[in-house]
This record gives structure tokens, sequence and C-alpha cells, in this order.
């Protein structure tokens, strides 16, 4: 499992700008519009200014994107284009092995990505708090979370074009209804619950939480929740990828 994260890590360190800029691009583009821009009209939520409002949950964002890609386009690529886990598999490491080292290193990006966005933050204006320490683990295991979901994709895919399908039913309406740009508690119920249930939302509140050390949620109950789609994202990616690779 090493092996295979550390040999993704060998490759990506040769074009380590492009990948960041690549992952980062985005939520930075929406930290400066959204909140620098749009931000100047909206009244505070929550008794944040809207710019604090957003940016942990774009911290949380820059972290999904970066490992599902990792794990949707950069896997598919390994899988099925350079032929990198045939060759792998030639060697004494195991199906369930690779996709574990795949998973890791797709959440290992999105962790890279998610710590620079956080650290830039106060180049904004905003200040994260000592608690934002915290944030880190919550962060790697989002990051597992996308990965697994990519790498599930990865393992169902025939070409690349299948993965518009994983972007633009999954990536994008997490991006917009996770609680990123509106305060989820403003939904009626039920739509509030189901929103609450997505598992972006979960680490959208704990990061906002954490960011500015802030403890009024349920705190236990949202980092169950991570576990859980950690754990099942996880089981699903290694059994799919086993029976694709076995075909």
């Amino acid at each position: 499992m090493y092996q295979v994260w550390f040999r993704n890590l060998q490759v990506w360190l040769k074009h380590i700008r492009a990948s960041l800029i690549g992952n980062l691009g985005q939520p930075f583009l929406f930290l400066l519009a959204m909140g620098y821009g749009l931000g100047r009209s909206v009244p505070e939520i929550e008794g944040l200014t809207y710019l604090q409002f957003i940016a942990p949950g774009l911290v949380a964002s820059s972290v999904m994107y970066g490992a599902a890609f990792e794990a949707t386009y950069g896997s598919y690529t390994r899988l099925s284009t350079q032929g990198t886990f045939e060759a792998i598999l030639m060697t004494p490491i195991s199906i369930v092995e690779l996709a574990l080292g795949e998973i890791l290193w797709g959440a290992t990006k999105g962790l890279i990505a998610g710590v620079i966005m956080l650290a830039t933050l106060p180049l904004f204006g905003v200040m994260p708090s000592v608690w934002s320490a915290a944030l880190i683990p919550v962060l790697f295991a989002e990051g597992i979370i996308f990965s697994a979901l990519g790498l599930v994709m990865t393992a169902t895919a025939t070409n690349y074009d299948f993965f518009n399908y994983f972007t633009s039913l999954v990536i994008t309406p997490l991006f917009l209804f996770s609680g990123i740009f509106f305060s989820l508690n403003a939904i009626s119920s039920p739509l509030r619950e189901i929103l609450y249930a997505l598992p972006l939302s979960s680490v959208v509140e704990l990061s906002r939480t954490f960011c500015y050390g802030s403890f009024k949620g349920n705190i236990l109950l949202e980092l169950f929740n991570v576990a859980v789609f950690t754990i099942i994202s996880s089981a699903a990616a290694v059994f799919l990828l086993k029976r694709r690779l076995i075909q």
C-alpha cells in the first residue's frame, strides 16, 4: 500500500506546479468572486461576514476536488492508458493494497490542496483560530471519502467521458448544496435533513467549527457521519476495483 502511494508521489512531484494550480484555481476564484465581490452586499450569516462564512467551506471543497479528480482521471490513466496497475500487480502487491494505496494517494493530494487553501486564508483577511490544526485529520478523512468515490467511478468507467456523470451529478451538486454558500439552517425540513446527510455537508460544518473555534453544532454527530462515509466509500472502492481487475 505504501509503495503504491510513494510511487504516485514521485510521479506527482515532477509536475507539482500544474497540479496545484488545477486543484486550487476554482476555490480561489470563488473566494475572490463570492467573498470580495458578492460578499460586499450580503449581510452577515450566523455572525460571520460572507467572506468568513464561505472560506472554510471552500477549504473543504478544495480537498474534494483534489481527491476526486486524482482518483478518477489520474487513477483511470494508470488503469487503462499507462498499464501501471497491471505492472504493479505483477509484484507482490495485492489488489486490495493497490486500491488502498490509490485511495490514500488521492486523499493526500486533497489534503495538500486543503492545507494550502487554509494557510492562505489570512491573505484574504480571514484569520483561522488555533483549533484549525484539529481540522487536518478531518480534511484527510474527507479526502479518503472522495478519493474512494472517485475510484468507484474509475472501477466502472469505460472511457474518460464517463467521469462527466460524476462531475455533473455528484461533485458539482455537492459543491453547491452542502452549505458552503448558504446556511442549511435557512432551508425548511425535510430538505434540510437531506442536505445535512450529504458527505460534504458534515465536513463543511466541521471546517467552519474548527476554523473559528465556535463549537455550536453537534460535533460528535458530524464526526460520526464522516467516519461512516469513510468506511463505506473505501469498502465499495476496494470491492469494485477488485472486480474490475479480476475480469
